[in-house]
């Protein structure tokens, strides 16, 4: 019989130290010469970024050793760090953002760009092959002391030490090109402030002359209300794009004549955000099928049919798909597994973990027992207006404890970052920390969040602040009539714009008793262009989200929270890394600093080194042991083995 204990006391064998571990999580997969490739990020290793390979015995071999860290700066958020060619590997290192070659055979590295004026001042993403002897790639160049002073660039890397040419500059935010199959023309994609790149962008091509240069680009599809993510090249005359004319993202083939015919409608999300550059949801198949993600469901579009058919409904990829065997590579992650390598054999539907072996974790270590992880529960909630709410739920879940009966338990209300990202129902060791101890968690799909179409997420439009608000709150309001969550044990919880809905739910409603916030953005006129606490790909998100200025400044003035301070509902832990240019630490501080001499208990942890989210083990301890201490303090629970937070008015 499990033993009866309050809930968030509950001992538990999930440490924080085990869910560090697990971010040595695997990214950028590709199929190389019949091998599969990927980098891994390692938090043991400070969050350096690996590249590594499967060896035929399921072992993994070591193709970048440290000191080689293959991640870049390039829209702060990075993009495709590394490429193989020529029987090399190019990749952008972290300290100096160039761009080098590494020699297998050798051990040998080359700089293939030269070192900038200023440290990380030129930056290099999305490597791809271009004409032979060359690198292309997406150049982003700082030009001044402001965050938004940037300017960027195609470019072509010589491998044989010649110098860098400019290829075009067609648009503010830029794909690499890519070459077509008989080298006369290059396509990518483009798009300017203030769209984003899931609001409006055009794909774009050039004739490529016999020297190299690019010809004057034009525009084959998107433009104004329409977003295309990926473009790859079928023939010498066609292309295959993802985009969303109709609302949802669909795969089209479109002729160099501007002609275009959606190869499948259907209204589903084939497609998503392109946060990073080199991102891709679809690969040919031949024979008219292609391999495609549904919202994360790897699935298989059959042009003749104009079917999308799915292969495995319980298992989410992320963007990076490839060939390999008579199936799919890629990372996938699943209510109970966490992501890792794996294969689809589509013409039996068998799902092959490649690496590592069943029951360990991508960095080798082994998982929880699968008695202590909660099976996230799929739910759809509903709007005061009607609207549906999708959301996760993941329950205490712990064989040897359950709470009192004259108690429910409390529950976290996680927001997910972006706001134009989203949750899926897999295994999360960070939930999975709290739930077993007796802490619920419901990862919410708010209004703005991708995977349900244009319209969705366009309900966000100039409501960020309102909209997700009220779409957690009435998640959290349901769940207490359900009798699932203790009313007066609710928090909310969320990191970057995650963390900005929390705080401004502190500040406007009353459901929760407590928020954690990480990274966050607090006050919205300074986090714009001319406010200069922001980077330049987000600079002039606001306008969508919020509203053009000066039009519409009492609406950043309104929905910041460091400008309602005075009406927070409870204390608050806040959790910064100093490196951060995307949600910048003058943001927490200011807000901090105005807590001092009140009587609203709070706490502020800053982390040295760190950028926009956690890559470092101890960080990612240290920052998990707060938020579980913290819930405590402010919960009435004991939290054995773990240091009380500083709080304080």
């Amino acid at each position: 019989m499990p033993e009866i204990a309050p809930y968030g006391a509950w001992p538990s064998p999930i440490t924080a130290a085990d869910v560090a571990a697990a971010g040595d999580q695997p990214q950028w997969l590709d199929v190389v010469d019949g091998e599969i490739w990927w980098a891994e990020a390692r938090p043991s290793e400070r969050g350096r970024v690996a590249l590594v390979k499967a060896g035929p015995d399921g072992t993994v071999e070591e193709l970048l050793p440290a000191p080689w860290n293959a991640r870049n700066r390039v829209h702060e958020y990075g993009g495709r760090p590394w490429r193989a060619i020529d029987g090399k590997i190019a990749f952008t290192h972290w300290d100096d953002q160039r761009v080098h070659l590494r020699d297998p055979a050798t051990g040998e590295v080359t700089a293939l760009t030269t070192e900038p004026e200023i440290p990380q001042g030129v930056r290099y993403s999305d490597l791809r092959p271009g004409r032979p002897g060359e690198l292309w790639a997406v150049r982003e160049t700082s030009t001044g002391p402001r965050r938004t002073d940037i300017t960027r660039a195609l470019v072509a890397i010589s491998l044989t030490g010649a110098p860098e040419r400019e290829l075009t500059a067609s648009h503010h935010f830029l794909t690499a090109p890519q070459l077509s199959p008989d080298g006369t023309h290059a396509a990518w994609l483009g798009w300017n402030h203030p769209d984003m790149p899931w609001d409006a962008t055009e794909l774009t091509v050039a004739e490529v002359h016999p020297d190299g240069t690019f010809g004057t680009p034009r525009v084959l599809a998107g433009g104004p209300g329409t977003a295309v993510c990926q473009l790859e090249w079928e023939t010498p005359t066609t292309l295959l794009a993802l985009l969303d004319p109709d609302g949802w993202w669909n795969l089209h083939r479109i002729g160099l004549d501007g002609t275009s015919h959606n190869l499948a409608p259907v209204t589903e999300e084939l497609g998503g955000a392109l946060w990073k550059l080199g991102l891709t949801w679809f690969t040919p198949l031949g024979d008219g099928k292609h391999a495609v993600l549904n919202s994360g469901r790897l699935a298989v579009l059959d042009e003749h049919t104009a079917q999308v058919t799915t292969v495995d409904p319980e298992t989410t990829w992320a963007p990076g798909i490839a060939p390999y065997g008579a199936g799919i590579a890629g990372l996938a992650a699943a209510p109970r597994q966490e992501t890792a390598v794996r294969h689809a054999d589509l013409s039996t539907g068998t799902l092959t973990e490649i690496t590592p072996r069943p029951g360990e974790a991508p960095s080798g270590h082994r998982l929880p027992d699968q008695r202590y992880l909660p099976t996230p529960q799929e739910r759809v909630f509903t709007a005061a207006d009607g609207e549906p709410i999708p959301a996760y739920l993941y329950p205490p879940t712990n064989p040897e404890h359950t709470g009192p009966d004259d108690q429910l338990p409390p529950y976290l209300v996680h927001v997910h970052g972006g706001p134009t990202g989203r949750n899926h129902p897999v295994l999360d060791l960070d939930f999975s920390y709290f739930t077993s101890r007796g802490i619920g968690v419901v990862a919410v799909n708010y209004g703005g969040s991708t995977g349900y179409g244009r319209r969705f997420r366009e309900r966000l439009r100039e409501h960020w602040g309102v909209v997700d608000v009220a779409d957690c709150v009435a998640v959290a309001r349901r769940l207490v009539e359900e009798g699932v969550a203790d009313p007066d044990r609710l928090a909310i919880r969320g990191g970057s714009a995650g963390g900005y809905t929390s705080a401004v739910t502190m500040t406007t409603e009353r459901t929760f008793r407590a928020a954690t916030v990480k990274y966050p953005i607090l006050d919205l006129h300074r986090w714009t262009a001319d406010g200069g606490e922001t980077h330049d790909f987000e600079s002039r998100y606001l306008d969508g989200l919020i509203g053009p200025l000066p039009e519409t400044a009492d609406r950043y003035r309104d929905r910041s929270p460091i400008n309602n301070t005075g009406t927070l509902a409870g204390p608050l832990l806040f959790l910064q890394g100093l490196d951060d240019q995307i949600c910048p630490p003058e943001q927490a501080d200011r807000f901090v600093a105005s807590l001092r001499g009140t009587e609203v208990p709070h706490a502020y942890l800053t982390f040295d080194g760190e950028q926009h989210g956690f890559r470092k083990a101890e960080t990612i301890i240290a920052a998990l042991e707060a938020e579980l201490a913290f819930y405590g303090q402010v919960f009435g629970f004991d939290t054995p083995g773990i240091t009380p937070v500083d709080l304080r008015p």
